[in-house]
């Protein structure tokens, strides 16, 4: 098993690549990395998630143009991505939706963190890199795969053999964002 030092070491090299090289990801990596997403822990064990792994070029190609915002020179690098996890929102089921109800949170939204995060963390243990992307054309991505307009798609997620150098993580020191006892 993986030590708390370890796991801590992958946490603080994990981050947001946004190069990649065009060599293909392994199926058992993609397995694993699939595994991972479907461990996360959920409310009331709800899994309120569908991955839709995309590896087809000819669907990446035209997932890479609903990502992309050129006015604003976003996303292009989601083209090299060999690989796309896209996150769709699932019903939760009866016991998560009434205890949202009840605390007026929608926890679906932070099981999907959750299980993005999972994958994340396993791509990087896997020696691959990821990025998690919110801004993208979701009608378009939803008419590429063929996802029913009454489901959300959440996020997308790249995958990928990473091209560049580890990028030092900046923080807020932790005497801004952690308290004990008391805020």
């Amino acid at each position: 098993m993986i030590g708390g030092k370890e796991i801590l070491e992958l946490i603080r090299k994990r981050q947001s690549d946004r190069k990649y090289s065009d060599k293909p990801v392994e199926e058992d990596k993609l397995e694993r990395i699939i595994e991972a997403g479907r461990m996360a822990p959920s409310a009331c064990n709800a899994q309120p998630w569908k991955f839709v792994v995309v590896t087809d070029p000819s669907l990446l190609s035209k997932m890479a143009e609903a990502a992309s915002a050129k006015l604003l020179g976003m996303n292009s690098f989601v083209s090299q991505a060999p690989v796309l996890f896209v996150i769709v929102r699932e019903n939760p089921n009866f016991s998560s939706r009434v205890g949202g109800t009840i605390k007026k949170k929608d926890y679906s939204h932070i099981d999907i963190g959750i299980a993005s995060e999972n994958i994340c963390l396993q791509a990087k243990a896997e020696d691959l890199g990821s990025c998690i992307i919110g801004w993208f054309d979701e009608k378009q991505v939803r008419t590429i795969l063929g996802i029913p307009s009454s489901k959300r798609v959440e996020l997308l997620i790249t995958l990928g053999y990473p091209i560049g150098e580890y990028r030092e993580k900046k923080r807020k020191p932790p005497e801004v964002t952690v308290s004990f006892n008391k805020y």
